[in-house]
């Protein structure tokens, strides 16, 4: 189950919120998921250069509220906010409503983003670096970040092989059948001479045991921080045991 469902479906409504947050009745709600795809596609393809991780649609009455979430909020918002006038008037032209309100929220640590670094990878991929480094410099920089673990998994003609092939790169621990797990999880692709290769991210930024805020323009506050600096020096108490994980090729199975 944990390995063919979708991690964020999967935690939907227990750790994780939706991120489209609207009502819609039988008549109008084909045409506003139809609306949500296209707002998505359209501001991807605009601002492919942005990182961004997510959008999150809000409806009320008559207003539409896009927030953008990115690692690079100066490229959206543009020399004394032009870019973002620009991009209101064009979702204004595309959804034909007249009150749009667009919001900028700012990832502080793009290395624990999954979408980020799995279009990181497929950047680096894309400018003919060697796959197997640009997997395994994003892997490092999001151990070092604080994650317990991450899975990425890349599909295609790797390295412009003639048979296409999988390969899966693993450090720390991602279990997806736990759902108290925060799992992150991103599909993306590069376009590379040679065909398409797809990229699978997991990142596991620890366990959520209290109560958590389904919002998904929450960002977490100081407690959060203190407790992944908690977790962080724990693992560097038991460095024995992470360097004997590394050493059997970052599985790290645990014989009881």
């Amino acid at each position: 189950m944990g390995q063919k469902a979708n991690p964020i479906g999967n935690r939907l409504g227990i750790i994780r919120g939706w991120d489209s947050n609207w009502y819609g009745s039988k008549k109008d709600y084909a045409s506003k998921l139809i609306e949500d795809h296209k707002i998505r596609t359209y501001l991807s393809a605009r601002i492919n250069k942005g990182g961004i991780a997510k959008i999150v649609i809000e409806r009320t009455l008559g207003k539409l509220i896009v927030t953008i979430h990115t690692s690079k909020p100066g490229i959206i918002i543009g020399k004394g906010g032009n870019e973002v006038d620009r991009i209101k008037e064009e979702l204004k032209k595309l959804t034909g409503k007249d009150d749009v309100q667009i919001n900028i929220l700012e990832i502080r640590r793009p290395e624990l983003d999954a979408t980020i670094v799995g279009d990181t990878i497929a950047r680096q991929i894309e400018n003919r670096i060697n796959f197997k480094r640009a997997t395994k410099m994003a892997i490092a920089s999001t151990l070092r970040m604080g994650a317990e673990g991450i899975k990425v998994k890349l599909s295609g003609r790797l390295g412009g092989a003639e048979i296409a092939r999988s390969e899966e790169f693993k450090q720390g621990r991602t279990p997806l059948h736990t759902f108290r797990m925060d799992i992150d999880y991103a599909n993306v692709f590069a376009q590379t001479v040679y065909g398409k290769i797809g990229i699978k991210v997991w990142i596991c930024k620890g366990e959520v045991l209290g109560k958590r805020e389904l919002n998904p323009n929450f960002v977490g506050g100081k407690n959060d921080m203190s407790d992944r600096r908690e977790r962080s020096g724990s693992d560097e108490r038991r460095g024995g045991e992470r360097r004997d994980d590394r050493r059997g090729g970052g599985r790290g199975e645990r014989r009881n």
